[in-house]
């Protein structure tokens, strides 16, 4: 059975929590590219140690490959 990606999207993806999230992890991200940490492309990704997406205290950020932080569940 194919995904239904509208309906996952309604459902998940815009839910407050899930905008919040994203923005903080967006934000995260611009901060490290202005620090140069990180740079667009160059397949890194800033990983939150305790999987807490607004928990943005540098002792609680770093940054790992893509596929390294993907992979972390």
């Amino acid at each position: 059975m194919p995904r239904d990606y509208k309906a996952e999207y309604a459902k998940f993806h815009s839910s407050t929590a899930s905008k919040r999230d994203r923005a903080s992890r967006n934000k995260v991200r611009r901060a490290a590219e202005r620090s140069g940490r990180v740079r667009k492309g160059d397949g890194r990704d800033i990983d939150h140690r305790n999987g807490n997406p607004r928990d943005n205290r540098p002792s609680n950020l770093r940054v790992t490959s893509r596929s390294a932080n993907r992979s972390r569940k």
